[in-house]
């Protein structure tokens, strides 16, 4: 199973049910708080886990900036931010059988696209 790490936007419901369901979670609010997007992206890196965010400057980083993500990026794109939709959707979305390492990936209702990152 892969090891996330979740940006500061992703809601304390979607770390707390993760964790719950077995995944190997870590939290930006928690751990640095206030940090950029930068600092971030390193952290992941050297943290060893899959970028796990609502932000799409992430995807600015890696494809327009060619910042090192090869730790793999998952921007969730609900449509809704109502905390229970929000968390059912990042569960299907970590639930899914990918290799989200080396990929940078959208997903929205009723699609997941998987990019390779440059």
């Amino acid at each position: 199973m892969a090891k996330f790490l979740a940006n500061e936007n992703v809601p304390v419901e979607v770390i707390e049910t993760a964790r719950q369901a077995g995944h190997d979670l870590a939290w930006i609010s928690a751990l640095s708080p206030g940090i950029d997007d930068y600092a971030v992206l390193a952290k992941s890196l050297t943290e060893g886990g899959v970028l796990l965010t609502f932000d799409k400057d992430f995807g600015e980083l890696a494809f327009r900036e060619g910042k090192d993500a090869s730790c793999g990026v998952i921007l969730l794109r609900p449509r809704l931010r109502d905390a229970a939709y929000v968390v059912r959707f990042a569960m299907a979305v970590l639930n899914q059988p990918i290799e989200w390492t080396g990929h940078f990936s959208v997903a929205q209702e009723g699609s997941l696209r998987v990019l390779k990152l440059p």
